[in-house]
């Protein structure tokens, strides 16, 4: 009778321990060690970036496309352009935040709110610059974008390279139906917060391996990506949106 109330107890022990496990992975990613983080936007200035806009040309930003307001990046979406960081980086977890605002614009006027994190950015700025894309649009967030020459295997194993001065994307994993008008969501499987509240967007990369969270959710992952390394940017890209809390975590 001991021995088999022992045994009871140990395989409640271990039961609980198992559905513990199972409950923590899949609440939250699993994002790899990595170091004490670097502060790219601090809420208080650009410090770290510089901004671009086609025909205004590098740090000319005379419409104030990009403006901090209230401890976030406002990103007036009414010009293309982004704001880039002045360092290279590789081997990091990214996590930053973002919300959407009002406005859409031209050549982007009624289409679903667009915008992007690009990263392993090589070669000079222009719209757009070689580099993966983790996307930001509403009811396509998460989806991969290879610009400009820039390839990555996807987990199905198809490669994919962007092709010169255009792009080519894997959707997120269990994408639904898109429709490319304003305030568009998922029906299927959205991963966005409901529009005006913030979401969080997570990168890890590492040796050309990435993955994407959105919200806590693996949302896409990729294997060989070229480049590896490279500057990162937030676009504006035809619609209003706010970023904060930019932070890159360098891997151990």
């Amino acid at each position: 009778m001991k021995l088999h109330k022992t045994g009871r107890v140990a395989c409640a022990f271990l039961l609980f321990f198992a559905a513990a496990a199972w409950v923590a992975s899949a609440q939250s990613p699993v994002i790899p060690k990595h170091k004490a983080a670097i502060v790219l936007f601090d809420g208080k200035s650009l410090a770290q970036f510089d901004t671009f806009i086609p025909g205004s040309g590098l740090n000319a930003d005379p419409n104030h496309v990009f403006s901090v307001e209230n401890g976030t990046v406002h990103v007036s979406g009414k010009e293309m352009g982004y704001f880039i960081t002045r360092q290279e980086y590789k081997n990091y977890y990214l996590r930053a935040e973002f919300k959407w605002g009002e406005g859409t614009f031209a050549p982007r006027a009624g289409q679903a709110r667009d915008s992007g994190i690009l990263y392993n950015i090589q070669g000079p700025d222009k719209v757009w610059p070689r580099s993966v894309e983790f996307q930001i649009n509403e009811g396509c967030t998460g989806d991969f974008w290879m610009t400009d020459g820039a390839a990555l295997t996807g987990r199905d194993g198809a490669r994919l390279t962007g092709p010169p001065g255009g792009g080519l994307k894997f959707d997120r994993f269990n994408k639904g139906e898109f429709k490319n008008v304003t305030g568009w969501r998922d029906p299927t499987n959205e991963v966005e917060k409901p529009h005006g509240q913030w979401n969080v967007v997570e990168l890890v990369n590492r040796d050309g391996h990435l993955w994407q969270y959105v919200n806590g959710k693996l949302a896409n992952e990729g294997t060989d990506a070229f480049p590896v390394s490279g500057k990162i940017l937030f676009q504006s890209e035809g619609a209003e949106v706010f970023f904060r809390n930019i932070k890159l975590f360098p891997l151990k």
